[in-house]
């Protein structure tokens, strides 16, 4: 051992005064009539004062203590020793014994802090403090870091590292671009080193994943022991979830996650709805407390209601709970009873639901994504009378058309109800429909052509709304969809020529509750619906998800093949339709 260090060793089987160390008694007779060996890493009672011979107690293993963490939070630290002294503050009020790590090795440090039950930190601003904070003796120090002040133990290999440790498995390589995702399964019964693979570009060259780089070396003080002290985990926190989006930076938070008992759910796109892995995992998880690593995860409020829909567990057809992007509706539109308004009513409703599912199936080999069965139903109707309200729109009653709607739940389908309000306003026919949107499945489209302004009727111009009124829609269901914690919704705008909706680039896309759609309704000559395709997308840049209509009789020579409908139109469409 190396003498002078900056801290004296305090005895390692008692709490200093003012640091809570929790003491694991393990005093099980061996088999030479010695007491057994701490849990966990091997014992080490040289200097402490306490591995006597004769017979005496071994060390009592060491156990750091957690916090309790409540509610959400975001640790957006801007590089890797932020984000990790984050997460120690955050899950450990104590811990007499670390990991330190340089950048470069926090998957072994990851690793290693699950076995032990201990923090990882990453060398850098605040460490110091840290160490005094949590009340740590000893740092088992990987790659090159700073005299921590405390006690180091150091490994040159994985083999001595695993020795360290008390593995007795071969040390697993994982690929790079997987680090985060294969911390997050884990198994915590089942200790393993893991050490990242070659890099691809050099896969026989560059780093070497059986060796610690920098260690030891001049960039690392030596070593003051040869073996930990005994630790064994503190007990898990069942209720608290770790969020990742799987960046770099976030691999030693995540083991210090781990060795605190959370759950470490992986989401890669920032968003813990988008994935049928992540919703599930908090299905089962029922946090409590939700830390979310990295700025990719939206402000804590925002984090917060995301998390508290993906824990209902409840998906959208195609799986998790986004309904855009990443997959395709293919819809039949109309009314139920009426083949009048498109083929949607042209067949019985338990014949409706099957056409769907053949219609969808013909587009299920000509893209990656999952392609999901839809019925658009027009549930108030343009007429050619004014009717008992004055309106010019016939409302169909939620009774008649709940049926369909709970068939195709049951089916797998997705609704959209399809609004054609007269002289009223979208957002008074949408509330009439409620109790159907407040189901998971259930999406709106407005429909500009049959918006009457109050002189005017049906079939003598083409209606149109402006961006203000569709944002009143947009805010009313946006705030139903967070406060009944309902999967996002298709948001459906159809049009088929500019001045529909003339000012659309004040239309709120901000509300991620929603997946605004446009959806293109023109018919006739292919190349005039080609056209129409392009106009629309100049007016309105700015909108991601695009729906293209299939006439099956106004279309000419008629309508697109599914092979064409995904080869010909450009971008390809979210949403096709079929009238």
């Amino acid at each position: 051992m190396r003498p002078g260090r900056r801290r004296m060793l305090r005895p390692l089987a008692a709490a200093a005064a003012g640091t809570l160390i929790v003491l694991a008694a393990c005093d099980a007779p061996g088999s030479d009539g010695s007491s057994g060996a701490g849990s966990g890493a091997g014992s080490d009672g040289a200097g402490d004062g306490q591995g006597q011979p004769g017979g005496q107690d071994e060390p009592a293993a060491l156990v750091a203590t957690p916090a309790t963490p409540e509610g959400t939070s975001l640790l957006g630290g801007e590089d890797a020793a932020a984000r990790a002294l984050a997460m120690s503050q955050a899950l450990f009020t104590a811990a007499p014994v670390v990991v330190l790590t340089s950048a470069d090795e926090q998957l072994r440090a990851a690793s290693a802090a699950s076995v032990l039950g201990v923090p990882v930190l990453v060398d850098g601003e605040g460490v110091a403090e840290e160490l005094e904070r949590l009340g740590t003796e000893v740092a088992l120090a990987l790659g090159p870091v700073q005299d921590p002040g405390v006690d180091l133990v150091t490994a040159a290999d994985d083999t001595t590292l695993a020795g360290l440790l008390g593995i007795t498995a071969d040390p697993e390589q994982v690929d790079r671009d997987d680090t985060t995702a294969r911390l997050a399964a884990l198994d915590p019964g089942t200790p393993q080193l893991l050490v990242p693979g070659p890099p691809e570009e050099s896969p026989t060259t560059g780093d070497d994943a059986s060796s610690i780089s920098g260690a030891p070396g001049p960039d690392l003080p030596p070593a003051d022991r040869d073996e930990l002290p005994a630790t064994a985990p503190p007990e898990p926190q069942p209720g608290t979830v770790v969020l990742t989006t799987g960046e770099e930076d976030d691999v030693a938070a995540l083991g210090t996650a781990l060795a605190a008992g959370a759950r470490v759910v992986h989401s890669p796109d920032g968003d813990p709805r988008a994935t049928s892995e992540s919703v599930q995992a908090l299905a089962e998880s029922a946090p409590t407390a939700v830390l979310g690593l990295g700025q990719d995860l939206g402000d804590a409020d925002t984090l917060a209601w995301r998390v508290r829909t993906a824990a209902t567990g409840v998906e959208l057809p195609g799986g998790g709970q986004l309904a855009l992007p990443d997959r395709t509706y293919v819809a039949l539109y109309g009314t139920p009873g009426t083949g009048a308004l498109g083929v949607l009513g042209e067949q019985p409703v338990e014949e409706t639901v099957t056409r769907a599912e053949e219609l969808a199936a013909a587009y299920e080999a000509l893209t990656d994504e999952p392609v999901v069965p839809t019925l658009e139903i027009i549930v108030t109707i343009a007429s050619a009378g004014a009717g008992a309200d004055g309106n010019y729109s016939e409302e169909l009653p939620v009774e008649g058309i709940r049926p369909l709607v709970d068939l195709a739940a049951e089916h797998g389908l997705y609704v959209v109800l399809d609004l054609q309000p007269g002289r009223t306003d979208f957002l008074t026919q949408a509330q009439q429909y409620q109790e159907l949107l407040e189901l998971p499945h259930v999406g709106l489209a407005l429909d500009p052509e049959w918006r009457l302004e109050p002189h005017e009727v049906h079939l003598t111009q083409i209606g149109q709304v402006h961006a203000e009124e569709v944002n009143e829609v947009i805010t009313w269901l946006a705030d139903l969809t967070r406060e009944r914690d309902l999967p996002q919704k298709v948001l459906v705008l159809h049009q088929f020529q500019p001045r529909m909706i003339p000012d659309i680039a004040d239309v709120d896309l901000s509300r991620s509750e929603l997946a605004v759609l446009i959806h293109a309704d023109g018919q006739g000559a292919q190349p005039d619906k080609q056209q129409t395709w392009r106009a629309l997308h100049a007016h309105a840049p700015d909108v991601e998800h695009w729906g293209w209509k299939n006439f099956y009789d106004e279309d000419v020579p008629g309508p697109l093949s599914p092979e064409e409908t995904m080869s010909l139109v450009d971008p390809v469409p979210d949403f096709v339709s079929y009238q």
